[in-house]
């Protein structure tokens, strides 16, 4: 599948309305097609994982980032359904603790990185950094910083921040893959009224979630400038159009798989010391009663 319609062109600027359809699919993909699509790619998606665990060498950490109700929750679950726990972990980003304020605002995630040979998963990221902070400046007083630089100077100093932090980690052969799952704000409110029409979808519903819709357009806002500052050669953004959730989980899946796949992952080779063990243990086993 061609991904180049999701990405964005490192150094280029975009504009979410003009530049990315939440509604798009293409024009060959069907919905029993796709869940058949997506059935082998997530068999793939383990396969993969099997390897990368195995040869401990590199690790993979995939930043979902995106407004609510935009399908994050399900897009993990199902992408993910079949990969093996051991090898995978999941973070949920919320409004920073006493103690993470007592830190510099990557403190967090850089304790939850993922390990060598597994896949981390940060559901939102330290990108709300320049997204609800941005949205909500007051926040900034708050992080207890020595100092704030004024206007947009904040902003070009984290975007720089991020971008550097995410070099040194593909440096150090952690892969970051970031994903912005692009959802239109009439199916958000499709989907917000029905968790409120759903009594088996209440727990999902908070009235902020109404509250923050109605700074839509300063998210959006906020979000063009994420991405025309830190989608970059290294670590690109992929937006994905979130209106069709079968259509989302697809594209995600088929992406994380072609980034394993061109790592050129391999089982570790054993040396002949190794092998003569292998075969002396076969001996001693097939020779019990």
């Amino acid at each position: 599948m061609n991904h180049d319609p999701f990405i964005v062109p490192p150094g280029t600027k975009i504009s979410l309305k003009n530049d990315y359809n939440p509604s798009y699919q293409t024009s060959s993909e069907e919905k029993v097609d796709a869940n058949i699509k997506l059935t082998a790619g997530i068999q793939q998606l383990a396969n993969y994982q099997n390897i990368l665990y195995a040869q401990n060498t590199y690790a993979l950490l995939i930043i979902f980032q995106a407004m609510d109700a935009a399908g994050k929750d399900s897009t993990i679950k199902h992408v993910m359904s079949g990969i093996n726990p051991q090898g995978c972990q999941v973070f949920s980003f919320k409004a920073p603790s006493a103690e993470e304020l007592d830190h510099d605002y990557l403190w967090r995630s850089m304790k939850a990185l993922p390990e060598r040979g597994r896949i981390g998963i940060f559901n939102r990221s330290y990108y709300e950094e320049v997204l609800v902070v941005r949205v909500h400046p007051e926040i900034l007083e708050k992080q207890q910083l020595h100092c704030i630089p004024k206007g947009k100077q904040i902003w070009q100093q984290r975007f720089e921040e991020i971008n550097n932090f995410e070099k040194y980690l593909v440096n150090n052969g952690i892969i970051v893959l970031k994903f912005f799952l692009n959802v239109s704000k009439k199916e958000q409110k499709k989907r917000f009224l029905d968790r409120i029409n759903s009594p088996e979808k209440h727990w999902k519903f908070s009235d902020s979630d109404v509250k923050e819709r109605a700074f839509w357009d300063d998210y959006m806002n906020a979000y063009e400038e994420v991405f025309n500052h830190t989608s970059t050669e290294f670590a690109p953004w992929y937006i994905i159009p979130a209106d069709r959730k079968w259509f989302t989980r697809l594209i995600v899946a088929d992406i994380i798989c072609k980034k394993l796949q061109e790592l050129n992952l391999q089982y570790p080779t054993l040396t002949e010391e190794h092998k003569q063990r292998l075969l002396e243990a076969k001996k001693m086993l097939e020779s019990e009663d």
